[in-house]
């Protein structure tokens, strides 16, 4: 089992002895594709999975989600989020015994979602029908000092409901002087370079556990295509995620590191509880 590095209560006086600092921002890697972002006093949370709900779902199954590395924090713990994300409806991105608990803590939260999902979001977690903001690709919204626009994934493909309005996304987030992406779920689209390139971006947030067929998941980049988009779209930094959780649906990140070496680009492999600060 990986062990974080910090978790729970040292992980939350972690994030509070930062919270007075006006230099810069601050991530901390959550495990799977939850990320915890710290600017000026506000906190987004993207795809959070702080449970082992999937674990018990597939317990008794020809599919067990068998988990390799300890929950980073209870999420009753998280009470100082402003925003939180969902990127698609897969539970290790919309997960309700994590969310509920969060909401619970966070009154004020504001709950980014793709549009097209509202419906079954609703469903999973019992909320209010207009609680969740939904987006549409290239669609923005300003909430406390951060800008947030929806980007295609494809998760394998590129999907869309009756309206035109995406099932799958990624999250550009741009705050101060600082832009981040976060790629949710998705594999390398027709476009994706053109369409992530003019945002220029700090920190590129990408899966790299790829699309095997035989996991009978859908998959993601590989470690190689991570490395590659990253340089492909100017990334300053190239940060892996989406690898260490499930033992059937993971990958090395030192095969990255070593891509990541090969393509010259920035990166740092978190590791889980680890903060990394941005000047």
């Amino acid at each position: 089992m990986i062990n974080p590095i910090q978790k729970d209560k040292q992980l939350i006086a972690d994030i509070n002895s930062t919270y007075n600092k006006t230099e810069g921002f601050r991530v901390w890697w959550l495990g799977q594709s939850g990320f915890f972002i710290q600017f000026q006093g506000k906190h987004l949370l993207f795809d959070p999975y702080l449970s082992d709900s999937l674990s018990k779902k597939y317990a008794q199954t020809d599919k067990p989600h068998t988990r390799i590395s300890e929950i980073v924090v209870e999420p009753s713990l998280l009470n100082i989020i402003d925003i939180v994300t969902s990127s698609h409806n897969h539970t290790d991105h919309l997960d309700a015994e994590t969310l509920l608990p969060i909401f619970e803590k966070n009154p004020a939260i504001k709950f980014i979602i793709p549009e097209a999902n509202r419906a079954f979001v609703c469903d999973r977690l019992k909320c209010k029908n207009d609680f969740p903001i939904g987006l549409n690709d290239l669609q923005s919204i300003d909430i406390e000092g951060f800008t947030i626009t929806g980007v295609p994934a494809a998760h394998n493909s590129i999907e869309r409901d009756e309206k035109e309005n995406l099932k799958f996304m990624g999250f550009i987030v741009a705050f101060g002087n600082y832009k981040v992406y976060h790629s949710g779920d998705t594999i390398w689209y027709d476009g994706i370079v053109e369409t992530l390139k003019p945002f220029q971006v700090d920190i590129a947030f990408l899966p790299i556990n790829g699309n095997k067929p035989e996991r009978r998941v859908a998959g993601n980049l590989s470690y190689e295509e991570a490395a590659r988009l990253g340089k492909e779209i100017g990334a300053k930094l190239t940060v892996p995620h989406h690898y260490d959780l499930f033992e059937f649906n993971t990958e090395n990140s030192e095969n990255f590191v070593k891509k990541a070496e090969e393509y010259g680009i920035a990166y740092k492999v978190l590791r889980l509880g680890e903060r990394i600060e941005i000047i």
